[in-house]
């Protein structure tokens, strides 16, 4: 008896061991994974708080000597480059789209999860279908549409003007937006809307006041989402804009590398200045909201 407990503790001494050390090789490889990952994002910040005399140092050198945090004031009105202007125009996008996002992806998805309608399950397939359709296929189609259709009915195309960039998102929502809240809003029992039928609530009032608060955290993360798409966009807004007043930061950015070099006074501490403070909300979007993102994820597929 005395050598078989030995030779348990034995293997159990051995196990502890064994666990020890995979879940320490685990923690170094995850440490390693995260710094090579945060390497860019480090590289950025170092250079946007260097000096104009250090970024072209030989030997290169990754951290300044002295941070200027002024970078982060000057790049607001460098040489006459509106960057508080495209800042602000994408602000104004972004939450118009967003929130249009938001509207009618609820309202597609509420009808595909809690209505019965005849070939509902099939345009519920051709909307996925747009899943697979690259944008490139049809960007030509839908700028021939804001040239002509508004000067049909209005006189005047929608080129270099904001509505191309807003306008689509008011319009279905987006396909993978509508599916996430249908799969989200199939979870919740029906049980509560027959409930609140019989207390005498409409649809919008069970969609609003049931339906919705329920499902806050599939609704976090299609706000992400939009917010991270819309804001980072750069395809539209370069195809449809024109002017230097209208542009985002994603083309005004662009706009300001394009710019000529100067090799007296050199800017590449202020393009990464100006892009640090762009990723800047999508990050604290991010992390404000990680925990409503996360588990919108994980629960949005559990039911089909």
């Amino acid at each position: 008896m005395a050598a078989s407990s030995a030779a348990v503790a034995t293997v159990r001494t051995r196990a502890t061991t064994v666990n020890r050390v995979q879940r320490t090789g685990l923690y170094v490889v995850a440490v390693f994974v995260a710094v090579l990952f945060m390497g860019p994002f480090l590289f950025s910040l170092m250079t946007s708080l260097k000096a104009p005399t250090e970024l072209y140092e030989l030997p290169p050198i990754l951290f300044p000597r002295n941070p200027q945090w002024l970078n982060y004031v000057t790049v607001w009105d460098y040489r006459g480059i509106p960057f508080s202007t495209f800042y602000w125009n994408t602000v104004l996008i972004v939450l118009a789209a967003t929130v249009g996002n938001l509207i009618a992806a609820t309202l597609s998805a509420y009808g595909f999860a809690r209505f019965r309608w005849r070939g509902r399950d099939f345009f519920f397939m051709v909307l996925l279908s747009t899943l697979v359709l690259p944008e490139e296929v049809v960007i030509i189609p839908k700028f021939l549409m804001f040239t002509f259709v508004p000067d049909y009915l209005f006189g005047k195309p929608w080129i270099d003007t904001w509505w191309p960039l807003i306008l689509p998102s008011w319009i279905g929502g987006g396909a993978f937006n509508v599916f996430l809240l249908r799969q989200f809003f199939m979870q919740i029992p029906r049980d509560l809307d027959d409930a609140a039928v019989i207390d005498g609530a409409g649809y919008g009032q069970i969609l609003f006041r049931i339906i919705l608060p329920l499902a806050k955290p599939a609704v976090a993360t299609v706000a992400i989402f939009s917010f991270l798409g819309h804001w980072n966009d750069f395809i539209h807004p370069l195809i449809y804009l024109s002017s230097l007043e209208k542009f985002p930061l994603s083309v005004g950015l662009r706009w300001f590398q394009a710019q000529p070099f100067d090799p007296v006074e050199p800017r590449e501490h202020l393009l990464m200045t100006a892009a640090m403070l762009m990723m800047l909300p999508c990050v604290a979007i991010f992390f404000a909201m990680q925990r409503y993102f996360v588990r919108g994820i994980i629960l949005s597929g559990l039911k089909g």
